[in-house]
């Protein structure tokens, strides 16, 4: 089930790297805290979007694809929690005029096979 709401997160110490974050150890969405008890997988989208694509040399593109560059980029974590559901979260570096830092979102549910998408 999609989602693509902002969530606030809980680490069990401060990432070393605001930009580079691991997977929290909670999140809150709504009224409910979600204890996060397995990392499943997680990978890292460093394309650039938009016009954003269209400010960089074909060489400087590829090594930003690969290492990341100011404010680009998402952390993806498929995460399962207390409650036994599955989630994918990701923080986004992009900054904005409310999260000049970047910030955390739910982007789905993950279903059961044997779960309708209702």
């Amino acid at each position: 089930m999609f989602i693509d709401e902002p969530i606030v997160v809980f680490f069990e110490m401060a990432p070393l790297r605001e930009k580079k974050p691991p997977c929290p150890a909670a999140f809150e969405w709504g009224a409910v805290r979600y204890q996060i008890t397995s990392l499943e997988q997680e990978w890292v989208d460093f394309n650039r979007k938009g016009r954003f694509v269209r400010n960089m040399s074909d060489a400087h593109l590829a090594t930003a694809a690969n290492k990341g560059s100011l404010g680009v980029g998402r952390f993806f974590f498929q995460v399962a929690t207390s409650t036994g559901e599955r989630f994918v979260i990701y923080y986004d570096r992009a900054p904005t005029r409310q999260e000049p830092k970047g910030s955390w979102v739910l982007l789905k549910r993950i279903e059961w096979e044997n779960e309708s998408d209702g």
